[in-house]
């Protein structure tokens, strides 16, 4: 089975970070976002992944050949980010059948067995109930669980069936035809929508599933991200450091190999990164990345990158890689 990555998005919440590592390989849990999706994908029999490229994609590529050489990727890239349907229409030369569509900015638990005891259904969306309808496009269902069209941000709640950015599509074929009429029209807001495609499919006798995910968490924006982190850490990937360390632990933590503390207290809800320092430093609900060292800080509610020195500073930071600071 193929699988089409959005992967070419600048993530633009997500700066300073993303100006030097692609959003989906920012970690929570001490991991990267684009290794948690593809383990997903791997276990329900995913072979290819059909990358759609633009901002820093030779990090990604590396990453992949690197992490997951047992899977094979194609890449096509996107020099212009013209909308979701442009994208996905970029991969069509590359589609050989049936096959998932994966947006990577957020984690999901879903039952992807679906596309196998399902062969009645042309598609599947998945889709998560909420209770903020109006911040998402809903999937308004049929009796039988088939979408009948999806409305951006409604203002009535004509469903709570948030669109999660998780979609199957055996009839491929009806697919491609349905972004090539998008693409035909006039882009809405700027934007040619995928979404449109699938009203497409629906309009002409597509029956697409709604399936509901039992987990969605955003990795979108760095409050979700140290959200996101904080759920999985309290969902049975705590580490805690190494024996003897010296830190006070409060709380579910995650700590790679290598890292040293010296009078150091962390925790909830903090990851830390291999081969880092943190010196006299209280940390809470942050996210520290490799080879960062900081002293005498107290943060919360923080994302700090890769190679970061750090000293003195007091309150809630976003640092990215390589960052130098010194609190007077």
């Amino acid at each position: 089975m193929q699988a089409i990555l959005p992967l070419a998005g600048k993530g633009t919440r997500l700066r300073p970070h993303t100006h030097t590592r692609p959003k989906p390989l920012l970690r929570v849990g001490n991991r990267p976002v684009l290794d948690r999706v593809l383990d997903l994908l791997e276990r329900a029999g995913v072979e290819e992944i059909i990358g759609v490229m633009g901002h820093l994609s030779a990090s990604i590529e590396a990453h992949l050949a690197d992490h997951h050489a047992g899977l094979k990727f194609t890449p096509v890239e996107q020099r212009q980010q013209l909308g979701t349907a442009d994208a996905i229409r970029l991969a069509r030369d590359h589609v050989e059948g049936p096959v998932l569509i994966v947006f990577v900015d957020t984690l999901f638990e879903a039952d992807l067995g679906l596309i196998r005891a399902r062969p009645d259904a042309d598609g599947i969306i998945w889709a998560k109930e909420v209770e903020d309808y109006q911040r998402f496009g809903v999937i308004v269902q049929d009796d039988e669980g088939f979408m009948r069209r999806i409305v951006e941000k409604p203002s009535e709640p004509i469903s709570r069936l948030a669109n999660i950015g998780l979609y199957y599509m055996r009839d491929h074929e009806l697919l491609f035809e349905g972004i090539d009429h998008v693409m035909a029209q006039p882009p809405t807001l700027g934007e040619y929508f995928l979404t449109d495609a699938f009203q497409y499919m629906v309009d002409h006798d597509a029956r697409i599933l709604t399936a509901e995910v039992g987990e969605w968490l955003d990795c979108g924006k760095v409050e979700t991200l140290l959200e996101t982190n904080a759920h999985l850490l309290s969902n049975g990937e705590h580490r805690p450091p190494a024996p003897g360390a010296d830190v006070e632990v409060l709380g579910d933590v995650s700590v790679a190999d290598g890292v040293e503390f010296q009078e150091a207290v962390i925790g909830p809800n903090v990851s830390i990164g291999s081969g880092s320092r943190i010196v006299r430093t209280r940390l809470s609900n942050c996210i520290v990345g490799n080879h960062t060292t900081l002293e005498d800080c107290d943060l919360r509610d923080s994302l700090v990158g890769d190679h970061v020195e750090a000293r003195g500073l007091r309150g809630t930071v976003s640092l990215g890689d390589h960052t130098t600071v010194q609190a007077d």
